[in-house]
């Protein structure tokens, strides 16, 4: 009887002794592993924090399923200043442009379909979707991408392009399709930044920055068509950026001015009322060329308008993005930009 249990007991620390030791050799093994990784400061390298990644990271190796800590460990945030920026550009629309050409100029490996874009090399501090408000301007539209794009890119932004064509022959609404464009872009990603611009507006200096600010910031500062200096202190035209904050506190823009005039100058109400102020580059980076065209059809200057500039304090809080209504005729995706149809009731006059 006492053999027998001294035989069991013995079984029991073999058995034992066997799993601590193959314990052992594991820990060891992935210790070892990363001490060879292991800077002499005692943090991790770029090397181990991959092996770290590679061990604990779902099977899949899309880099966009990693979480945005895990890769910035690897890759690192980009500078708050870019350092590929050149400055001003020569910006000329003498020559009409080839889509496809275009697509083969500004193409890079990180632009994906629908016009969107990340930096290959660091993470992106700023995640913008590009609005433009838009109607039978695709010569204006091959222009804009054809510039826009290098400069987003050097600007090291995460970005989407979205241009918001308004179907049918009624009257135009430019901010309208604004707050469509900001619901729209929403359902792409959770962009936390909107640069909101007119299709025929090209910046003359990359060092003028497509991101948001700490204030709702006027980007269009100095454009030829005003000599490139203000036209007036309240303006607040032409290209645009507010933080996703700060436009869902101004309730966005109004959607009721038809026609050509007054919702920029709305726009600057909003913003003055919910106390915000306008942050802008200075005239010499901020300034713009502008496509040279006819007005369209059906956007004719609405007289109305400025007298609803005028009552801003008292239809802002139901005019905007908060009673916005719409519906997605199409959405098309294109190598360079997301093209969204829409109608947006439109009325046959100006004067809806």
């Amino acid at each position: 009887m006492i053999s027998k249990i001294l035989k069991n007991t013995f079984c029991w620390l073999l058995i034992s002794s066997v799993i601590i030791v193959a314990c052992l050799l594991l820990f060891f093994s992935k210790s070892s592993s990363l001490l060879i990784f292991t800077k002499s400061d005692g943090t991790l390298s770029r090397s181990a924090e991959a092996h770290l990644l590679h061990e604990t990271a779902p099977t899949t190796r899309n880099f966009d399923n990693l979480t945005s800590k895990a890769v910035s460990k690897i890759l690192g945030l980009c500078p708050d200043t870019p350092p590929d920026l050149v400055g001003p550009l020569r910006v000329e629309f003498d020559q009409r442009r080839s889509l496809d050409k275009i697509v083969v100029e500004v193409s890079a490996p990180s632009l994906r379909m629908g016009g969107r874009y990340k930096p290959p090399n660091c993470i992106a501090q700023h995640k913008v979707a590009i609005v433009i408000p838009f109607r039978n301007r695709h010569e204006h539209l091959k222009h804009w991408l054809y510039y826009l794009h290098p400069i987003l890119m050097r600007q090291q932004l995460d970005y989407g392009v979205y241009v918001i064509n308004q179907a049918g022959e009624g009257a135009f609404n430019r901010a309208k399709l604004l707050n469509v464009g900001f619901a729209e872009a929403q359902k792409d990603s959770d962009y936390r930044c909107f640069v909101f611009s007119d299709v025929d507006l090209v910046p003359m200096d990359d060092r003028n920055l497509y991101r948001c600010f700490g204030n709702p910031r006027h980007l269009a500062v100095a454009m030829d068509k005003f000599q490139f200096s203000l036209p007036y202190q309240n303006y607040f035209g032409g290209v645009c950026s507010l933080s996703k904050e700060q436009y869902l506190r101004i309730n966005g823009f109004p959607n009721t001015f038809w026609g050509w005039g007054g919702e920029d100058d709305d726009m600057y109400n909003r913003i003055t009322f919910r106390g915000m102020s306008i942050s802008r580059p200075n005239v010499l980076i901020g300034k713009y060329k502008m496509i040279k065209h006819n007005r369209d059809l059906h956007n004719e200057v609405n007289p109305v308008n400025p007298d609803k500039v005028g009552k801003t304090r008292n239809t802002m809080n139901h005019d905007g993005v908060s009673s916005l209504h719409y519906k997605v005729s199409s959405v098309e995706r294109h190598p360079c930009y997301t093209f969204i149809t829409v109608d947006i009731q439109a009325p046959s006059s100006v004067r809806g």
